[in-house]
């Protein structure tokens, strides 16, 4: 990997990524402390109304933004973004009522609707060959990976010296950070897709994804990973500490593992992609996924014994690496199924889409757990992520497409 990282646009997207997410990861620590502040015991309905918030702009403003800003310069659309996000981050610490909170974090996470699809439809323009875009594609898995590992930790470490307060400073650093990165870096020429009414603009990325069978694979693989990520991140802490009654460091273990699994498929997976195509890879994590979540019910259900810790660890590692292994190559599909000035809108539409899938997830994954128990909420989220796997399967052609991305597209 270390062989397109001496591409130097590359590089320095890649470090403007990096400080960017450290940056949200210090927020995401003081935010939690910031609505224990204001609210107290309701401190939950704050961050989950925000979480909502965070969702909602994700799959709302990603194709408006795309199709508004359709011919504006890359650099000036990603500066702007982090320009805003730095703004909002800045702010937050003057906050003294939930609504302000609410009306920031839906601005902070409508400027990072606006960065985060543009960014990545940038990569694939700076880096054209695929085996190196496939080495960057494993370097964000990455990174997104080591940042939920390493952001608590460097958040935990500052509060021992400084104010929760404080942190969002270091946020506000992240994000301008990433701007200087940005705007030192340089970028190839843009492709501006034709004038066209505001409708097609808008509806440009979901109709490459319906005319497209591996796109339309996609769309389902996204509703699989859904659904397996729900149970991790809303329901390790309840498993961990509800119904295994173990320490609070261990629900970081636990999650821990599932980073490990992720960041290990990341690292092997472009030499094997290198001779193989993407189907395989990412019909197998889903066909992996449903499997580790009935397994994991059947596990919760027993009653605790000494091999039940090491088995939760396994199969989070198992459900980290699975997911990985569709996310990992997830963008190749992108690019190939589409031409430069269709790229931004393919990319938001990807990123508006997978979001949806989290808005029916993430509450399921809670309120099945609450009603019905861990084993019946693991069940029932396989059974989901079982059926979206079979679609994805047949919805995937298994003939090769054509090398044209503009003919694949069209497909």
């Amino acid at each position: 990997m270390r062989e397109v990282l001496r591409n130097r646009s590359y590089a320095k997207l890649f470090a403007a990524q990096v400080v960017a997410l450290l940056g949200t990861g210090l927020l995401t620590v003081a935010l939690g402390l910031l609505a224990f502040d204001l609210a107290g015991g309701d401190a939950g309905l704050v961050l989950g109304t925000a979480l909502t918030i965070k969702m909602l702009a994700y799959v709302g403003v990603a194709p408006v933004i795309a199709a508004v800003t359709g011919r504006v310069p890359r650099k000036l659309l990603l500066v702007s973004s982090d320009a805003l996000r730095a703004a909002v981050a800045i702010s937050l610490p003057f906050v003294t009522e939930a609504w302000q909170i609410y009306l920031l974090i839906f601005a902070l996470q409508a400027a990072s609707a606006t960065f985060t699809p543009a960014f990545q439809a940038v990569i694939p323009e700076v880096l054209p060959d695929e085996r190196q875009y496939t080495r960057a594609l494993s370097l964000s898995r990455l990174a997104y990976d080591l940042e939920s590992l390493v952001s608590p930790a460097i958040a935990a470490a500052l509060l021992t010296v400084i104010g929760y307060h404080d942190l969002f400073v270091g946020t506000f650093v992240g994000f301008v950070g990433s701007a200087l990165l940005v705007l030192s870096t340089a970028f190839p020429k843009m492709v501006i897709a034709p004038p066209a009414p505001f409708v097609e603009r808008l509806t440009r990325g979901a109709r490459v994804f319906l005319r497209t069978p591996e796109l339309r694979s996609l769309l389902a693989l996204n509703l699989v990973v859904a659904t397996s990520t729900a149970m991790v991140v809303v329901n390790t802490v309840v498993l961990v500490q509800g119904e295994l009654g173990r320490p609070q460091a261990d629900v970081a273990l636990l999650l821990a593992a599932y980073g490990a699994g992720s960041m290990l498929v990341a690292l092997v997976l472009p030499k094997l992609l290198d001779r193989w195509p993407d189907r395989p890879f990412m019909l197998a994590g889903a066909s992996v996924l449903p499997v580790g979540l009935v397994a994991s019910g059947l596990l919760i259900a027993q009653p605790p014994l000494p091999a039940t810790w090491p088995g939760f660890l396994a199969l989070w590692f198992l459900l980290g690496a699975a997911t990985s292994l569709i996310l990992t190559p997830s963008a190749r599909l992108l690019r190939r199924s589409s031409d430069a000035p269709d790229r931004p809108a393919v990319f938001a539409a990807q990123f508006s889409l997978s979001h949806a899938c989290f808005i029916v997830t993430y509450p399921a994954a809670g309120t099945l757990g609450a009603l019905l128990g861990l084993p019946a909420a693991a069940t029932i989220l396989a059974a989901v992520g079982l059926l979206a796997a079979v679609v994805a399967r047949f919805a995937w052609r298994t003939r090769v497409s054509s090398p044209d991305p503009v003919a694949s597209a069209r497909n």
